[in-house]
């Protein structure tokens, strides 16, 4: 995996962070007032500790998921690489406002979500590290369209390894902004959704995607 596929997964990490904040947002700002405040830092660095956590380990099972696939079903490798870049501009299309191409995967984690979320429940209220740490956990199953975009590029990927390491490399994007929105709320953030680096990261990650196809079309042109 090349370093500016890493800088992709992070540009969408970060750049997609208003829509992580409309979703997180809520929990992260309430979690921030409702713990003491000499634990306050401590209690959101365990909370985004857990939801990143959970990307990764998500991350290495939809890689191993992908290099099964190869290997078990004959799925071609090169199919998976067009899979990766298709769901590349999908995303920088999400990041642009146009989010067609990765709603469905968004709507299809809405069963996983309704048997996760009640879990959530008994770590309520929030008011030490541990319970912190395990609400992550499981708030890293929210059904998020970026989140799970980026997931099916882990299993395009066919490899644990770099499932996990894009997987980490998307988490570290979103850790900015959903720890600003716990020290000086959600609300303070919500510029960030007319920035032009929205925009121009959105350019980048779509002409990535569509670079990687571009590729793959000279390469079966010549095989």
């Amino acid at each position: 995996m090349s370093e500016l596929s890493l800088l992709s997964a992070v540009l969408i990490g970060w750049l997609g962070g208003v829509h992580c904040l409309g979703m997180c947002g809520g929990i992260v700002s309430a979690l921030a007032l409702s713990a003491p405040e000499a634990d306050r830092t401590r209690i959101l660095l365990a909370y985004n500790l857990g939801r990143c956590l959970t990307y990764v380990m998500l991350g290495l099972t939809a890689g191993t998921l992908g290099l099964l696939g190869m290997r078990g079903l004959g799925i071609a490798p090169g199919l998976l690489y067009a899979l990766a870049n298709i769901l590349l501009i999908g995303m920088g299309l999400y990041l642009l406002g146009f989010p067609w191409l990765v709603h469905p995967l968004e709507q299809a984690g809405q069963g996983l979500w309704r048997r996760v979320e009640p879990l959530s429940r008994r770590f309520f209220p929030i008011n030490t590290v541990a319970r912190a740490l395990g609400v992550g956990l499981l708030w890293g199953f929210l059904p998020c369209g970026l989140v799970y975009s980026a997931l099916a590029t882990a299993f395009a990927l066919g490899s644990a390894a770099q499932g996990g390491v894009w997987m980490a490399a998307f988490a570290l994007g979103t850790l900015p902004n959903l720890l600003l929105a716990g020290w000086v709320g959600a609300g303070t953030l919500q510029r960030l959704r007319q920035s032009p680096l929205r925009w121009v990261g959105g350019l980048l990650v779509a002409a990535w995607g569509v670079y990687g196809l571009f590729r793959l079309a000279l390469s079966w042109s010549h095989g």
